[in-house]
């Protein structure tokens, strides 16, 4: 018996992959009904699977002391290194301090703490640069909403995601800060709110913005789920999408397939395979106690009709 388990112990050993970390990841995700969420979820389990780690996800569902209680379950149970995608952002130095405190390495993925700059050892963030997500949304609607001949005035929303992450903030400051400048000026911004990143919660603002005044020729969305609950609202309520130039982030499969039908005018490729893979590979190069940059960077890129058929596949 002896015997036996010992050969099927090296034959395990044997079939992972050379130079795998044979690491214990523990991992919080926001929320797994958040499409996004979910496809960094799926960038992570495919990587550690690659990487011949044992990884353990577990749903914070929007709850704040949920997600904390995840973190330290995870200290408790003895893992090399954890990886948060925040509920809130401002509750990062809590996380931060515990984990610290453990001596276990933390990475946090796709929501920036609000103490990145001051990250302790062993502690880094991995994501894209927000101030590229907006800017490149807001100049590619200043220009389409130019191009169906609006430079003489032009009405738009904004659809915020969740007021507790950083990115909803700095993205609706990009789109604000376009704007503002001499080309794009003659937008103005009717109303701003927040849809949680939801699509159904989108729909019903925007049916809300419908039924208080007339159609908007633009709608920002701080996310595709966000543009995609607007564009329902829009088509329930007999608007020409013809008319609207409306802007999301992500370019997840929904959103492409919205631009596909000629409904979302732009968006913006978030990549969640880089992010959550480079989420795992930074968790277990921490563990093995090498250098990690504090901040890694996944690069954001602009998408549109011309361009859409090329990011089908990628997230």
């Amino acid at each position: 018996m002896k015997k036996l388990l010992l050969s099927t112990a090296l034959a395990a050993l044997m079939s992972m992959p050379a130079g795998a970390f044979a690491a214990k990841l523990g991992v919080s995700i926001v929320n797994f009904d958040n499409n996004f969420q979910t496809l960094l979820m799926h960038g992570m389990q495919a990587r550690a699977k690659e990487k011949g780690a044992d990884i353990q996800v577990e749903d914070a569902q929007n709850d704040v002391a949920k997600q904390l209680d995840q973190v330290k379950n995870f200290i408790a149970s003895g893992v090399d290194a954890i990886i948060v995608t925040l509920v809130d952002t401002n509750a990062s130095k809590t996380i931060s301090e515990e984990a610290a405190k453990a001596g276990i390495p933390l990475v946090f993925v796709n929501l920036e703490p609000v103490d990145m700059a001051e990250l302790p050892e062993k502690q880094v963030y991995v994501g894209s640069n927000e101030v590229e997500s907006g800017t490149l949304e807001a100049f590619e609607v200043c220009k389409m909403l130019r191009a169906k001949g609006k430079s003489a005035g032009a009405t738009a929303y904004i659809v915020m995601g969740s007021l507790v992450h950083q990115a909803a903030l700095q993205r609706t400051k990009d789109v604000e800060q376009i704007f503002a400048t001499d080309m794009c000026n003659f937008i103005k911004v009717t109303d701003k709110q927040s849809s949680e990143w939801s699509r159904d919660n989108a729909q019903n603002l925007m049916t809300n913005w419908l039924t208080a005044g007339a159609a908007p020729d633009a709608v920002i969305a701080n996310n595709d789920e966000s543009a995609i609950g607007a564009i329902l609202a829009l088509k329930a309520n007999g608007v020409d999408l013809k008319n609207v130039v409306v802007g999301g982030i992500d370019a997840t499969q929904d959103g492409l397939q919205a631009m596909k039908a000629g409904e979302l005018s732009v968006t913006v490729f978030q990549n969640a395979k880089g992010q959550g893979g480079g989420g795992v590979d930074a968790a277990l190069a921490l563990a093995k106690g090498e250098k990690v940059d504090r901040v890694v960077y996944v690069p954001f890129e602009l998408v549109t009709p011309a361009n859409a058929a090329e990011y089908l596949d990628k997230n």
